[in-house]
């Protein structure tokens, strides 16, 4: 049997996850932040950065329905806010603080290039072992179309000069994890299969579903 586990991202493209999938599906879903509608079953939210932490702690935004995989920055704030820890500590299925060599050779900085799906992709293909990831709302491979649902429960720079900047981080990391896990198949669902990165054979693209 082929072992799966399915990753929602925040972007446009997430809609393509085929409405009975978000009840139901073979294999474990995660999800990135907070899900762009409603899914049930998920393993786990994959959460990357202070300023969610800080929403969580203040109250703005509620992710008590699910279990946590935190990151590299999470972990830290935890460590300095262990009251923060405590209350939900409950709720954390595992800190994942492996930020890859080719994320940037500064360790803090390279934990700030390894965004929410990064973490997500390398954290199924490491710990899980599947033999398929399939993607949804990653379109930041695919277009200049950095509209994320996060960035309506939390405000970020999406100025034209800093996608550029983050596209030009974020697409050679996806790059090195299509590498490094090149026994998996990542099967990408988006509106057409024209990726701005290079393609692999442990790539496949679906544009329906």
């Amino acid at each position: 049997m082929t072992k799966k586990i399915h990753i929602l991202g925040n972007g446009d493209m997430s809609q393509m996850m085929p409405e009975k999938w978000r009840y139901e599906r073979d294999g474990k879903l995660l999800i990135c932040n907070q899900p762009p509608f409603e899914v049930h079953n998920v393993y786990a939210t994959v959460m990357v950065d202070f300023k969610m932490m800080a929403a969580l702690d203040e109250g703005s935004v509620n992710l008590d329905r699910y279990y946590w995989v935190l990151g590299n920055r999470p972990k830290i704030w935890c460590d300095q806010n262990p009251g923060f820890f405590m209350k939900h500590s409950g709720h954390i299925r595992e800190f994942y603080t492996d930020v890859p060599k080719y994320c940037g050779p500064d360790p803090m900085q390279a934990a700030t290039n390894f965004n929410c799906g990064h973490m997500a992709a390398h954290y199924a293909a490491r710990r899980h072992k599947p033999d398929e990831i399939h993607m949804y709302g990653f379109d930041s491979i695919f277009d200049h179309n950095m509209r994320s649902y996060t960035d309506t429960v939390l405000s970020s720079d999406r100025s034209g000069g800093n996608n550029f900047r983050l596209l030009d981080i974020w697409r050679p990391i996806w790059l090195n994890i299509f590498k490094e896990f090149s026994d998996i198949k990542f099967i990408l669902y988006h509106k057409h299969p024209n990726a701005k990165i290079q393609i692999f054979d442990n790539m496949e693209f679906r544009t329906k579903v």
